[in-house]
This record gives structure tokens, sequence and C-alpha cells, in this order.
């Protein structure tokens, strides 16, 4: 494990030499970090860490994304992480997963009050399409390992929510 400044990532360039595979699953919040932190951290943290894995040997990048995503879009969540997708895929890796979990069932330090409040009322209706509006971290964290171990066709695989749980079994 190497620890890293993420303000000064291209000095950490020695961390990303020698990999096969990259997975990614870094972000914050606007709430958090602002909307300036936010762009930088989804975005432009991301988008530099693929640059520095490709150029270290890695073949294949894995980016846990959103559902959703979509860089022309207004809501800003959502657009940046259409935005940093298109920006990996940029980047010229053999493959790329990307992976777009729905509502990310974890258990957080930091109080998220509304981000409760949705995982309650979708723990109702996921009794019904349970595959539809929430996944498990642990689940998303199998599906992206599977991901690697059993690629997919072609050289851009984009796993929406449904897939992502029918991978995890794999």
């Amino acid at each position: 494990q190497a620890v890293v400044d993420f303000e000064r990532l291209s000095e950490h360039a020695g961390a990303f030499q020698g990999h096969d595979v990259s997975f990614c699953c870094l972000g914050t919040i606007r709430a958090k970090a602002g909307m300036d932190g936010f762009v930088r951290v989804d975005r432009d943290y991301v988008a530099q860490a693929a640059e520095l894995a490709r150029a270290g040997g890695c073949r294949h990048f894995v980016l846990q994304s959103s559902q959703g995503a979509n860089q022309h879009i207004r809501f800003l969540y959502l657009r940046v992480k259409g935005e940093v997708e298109n920006l990996v895929q940029a980047v010229g890796f053999d493959h790329c997963t990307l992976l777009r979990p729905a509502v990310l069932l974890c258990k957080r330090q930091e109080s998220r009050p509304t981000e409760c409040l949705v995982q309650k009322f979708l723990d109702v209706v996921a009794r019904v399409f349970p595959t539809v509006y929430l996944v498990p971290v642990e689940t998303v964290a199998r599906a992206m390992v599977a991901s690697v171990l059993r690629p997919g066709e072609g050289k851009v695989e984009v796993l929406e929510n449904a897939a992502i749980h029918e991978l995890e079994k794999a």
C-alpha cells in the first residue's frame, strides 16, 4: 500500500508502476468538499491516477462511477461522473470497466441524514426490486474483482446496477 498526496500526485508516479490492473473507487461529496473540491476529487484526481496507471503499464482500469453518469446532464454529480468516465476511456487502456452502482449501502463514520432517509425508503422498495436501487459496497467490490477475472467483450465494459449484482454472484 502506498500513501500519496493527491495534490501532488505526479510526484508519486512510482506507486503506479508495474501493475496490470488498477481499481479506482475515489470520490467525495459536494457537501463535504464544496463544488470545486468535488470536481477536483471525483474527476481530476481520478483522471490523473488513470494517466499515471497507464504510463506505469496498467492494461485494465476498473472505475466505480455512478448510475446515471452522463457528461451532458446539468446535475453536477452525474455530469462529473460522466466526464471522468470519458477521460478514463481516452487514456487508452486495453480494457476499461465502468461500474455504475445505484445507492451504495455502507456504514459511514460521518453523518449523512438525507442519504440515511433515502436508504430507509429504498430498503422497502428493494424488497420488491432487489437489484434496481441499492447495492452493498461488498457486492460492488466483488463485481470489480470478477470483472478482471472474467473481462467482458470489447475495450470498454459498462456494468449497471443489475449487472453488478449478477457479476458479484459469478
